[in-house]
C-alpha cells in the first residue's frame, strides 16, 4: 500500500507537530529535573520540527528556548561558588 504524496505531507506535518509540542514539554519539564538529558532533547526536537516545518512553530521555538534555559540553569547551578548550589540536607 503506497501513500500518496498529500497523505505523507500530512503525516510529515503531524510528525513535525507532535515533535514540537514533545520539544516544549520536555523543554518545560526540563526546569525541575533531569535538565542535563531533557534540554538537548528538547533543542534537537524544536529544531527538527522547525527543519521540518511545523504547523505549530510557536510551541517549537518555546521548546528551543526551554531547551537553552534548561542547560543555562545547569551551567549556574555547577558554576555559581565553585559548586552545587542546592542543599539535600540539614
Amino acid at each position: 500500500m503506497e501513500l500518496t504524496a498529500s497523505a505523507r505531507t500530512r503525516t510529515g506535518t503531524r510528525d513535525a507537530d507532535g515533535m514540537a509540542v514533545a520539544a516544549f514539554v520536555l523543554g518545560l519539564l526540563g526546569l525541575l529535573v533531569l535538565n542535563i538529558v531533557l534540554g538537548p532533547t528538547a533543542i534537537v526536537l524544536a529544531a527538527l520540527a522547525l527543519w521540518r516545518g511545523t504547523a505549530r512553530r510557536g510551541r517549537a521555538l518555546l521548546g528551543l528556548a526551554l531547551g537553552v534555559a534548561d542547560l543555562v540553569v545547569l551551567a549556574t547551578v555547577f558554576t555559581s561558588s565553585g559548586g552545587v548550589i542546592w542543599n539535600f540536607g540539614g
